[in-house]
């Protein structure tokens, strides 16, 4: 069953939040797994569904920091995850697993943006590797448990960023073509988009849906690569490091509500595949479009998403068995 790609009315907007959103929905009795859910649009996720009643894993490079950020959330739990490092996405797995729980929700929000040329151990392009690999072999990793929960729904995050550059098959580490920061970290959103097509026509069969995610613009640690010339150009400047803007962003709590709204909304049942924006359905727009919204035919193309999904067990040495 294809979902189609237009928006469905679904009654919400860009400055929704992400508590709005949720509508007071029960989630006790969930469990929700959220990498990078200790800091930014992140953090404000776990605290969302957590109030609601969900236990939610979180994934942390950096556990102590974790932990200082959800202490005051009683049903968070956190563990160590480094997203471009196979060896801790097999030891965070592995620990969720032997607790013999299903996975309801799954959100795949840790994300770098904007780095200088990075490798990881395996030769890979850090961005390619955080953003879009780890998250797939995670996944992976994690399927029994998803299969074991009913209806679980696995949101990815892409960006608007997609529209910078779509998948090069050839040379996806850039190690022959030149390195550039923004069209490596535009390939790496196009990834996550595809890899929501793709999973959710191979999982919807055992129950699961999968959708990908443009958060919209919030002034988030994602940022932190960034020089101060081009934090300029979009209107931010940073105060005592930390960015800060006139406007034309939004809150956190706005941030966060398209990926909530794809995990629990039961708009959404039954429905899947799709990329998503201001807490609906985004539109297809073309290839040349430069508007604020919109997710261009190559992110959600499916044969690119099938041959990203052959690339990506190649390069991770990881297979599904669905």
């Amino acid at each position: 069953m294809t979902t189609e790609q237009k928006p469905l009315g679904s009654g919400f907007g860009a400055q929704s939040t992400a508590e709005e959103v949720l509508g007071g929905r029960d989630l006790r009795r969930k469990v929700a797994l959220v990498t990078g859910g200790h800091s930014g649009i992140g953090l404000e996720t776990t605290r969302v569904l957590a109030k609601a009643g969900a236990v939610v894993v979180v994934g942390a490079r950096d556990v102590e920091r974790a932990k200082a950020n959800l202490a005051t959330i009683g049903n968070a739990e956190v563990f160590a995850l480094d997203l471009a490092s196979p060896k801790s996405i097999d030891r965070f797995a592995n620990a969720f697993l032997t607790s013999n729980r299903s996975l309801d929700l799954l959100i795949h929000n840790a994300g770098i943006s904007g780095p200088p040329l990075t490798r990881d151990e395996r030769g890979y392009e850090l961005q390619f590797s955080t953003n879009h690999l780890g998250h797939f072999q995670l996944t992976q990793r994690l399927w029994s448990a998803l299969e074991q929960a009913s209806a679980a729904r696995v949101v990815a995050y892409s960006s608007i960023g997609h529209r910078v550059a779509g998948m090069d098959f050839e040379d996806p580490n850039f190690n022959r073509r030149p390195y550039d920061k923004w069209v490596a970290y535009g390939q790496s959103k196009t990834a996550t988009s595809l890899f929501a097509v793709e999973f959710d026509r191979r999982a919807q069969k055992h129950g699961v849906r999968a959708f990908a995610v443009h958060p919209g613009a919030v002034l988030t640690d994602l940022l932190r690569f960034m020089s101060d010339e081009e934090l300029k150009a979009w209107g931010v400047y940073r105060e005592n490091g930390v960015p800060k803007a006139a406007g034309g962003f939004k809150t956190l709590q706005a941030g966060a509500a398209t990926a909530i709204w794809c995990a629990t909304s039961p708009q959404l049942s039954g429905k899947g595949g799709v990329y998503c924006e201001d807490c609906d359905i985004a539109n297809v727009v073309a290839a040349d479009d430069d508007g604020p919204t919109g997710v261009r035919p190559y992110a959600i193309d499916k044969i690119a998403a099938a041959a990203l999904w052959r690339l990506s067990e190649t390069l991770t040495d990881v297979q599904f068995k669905l």
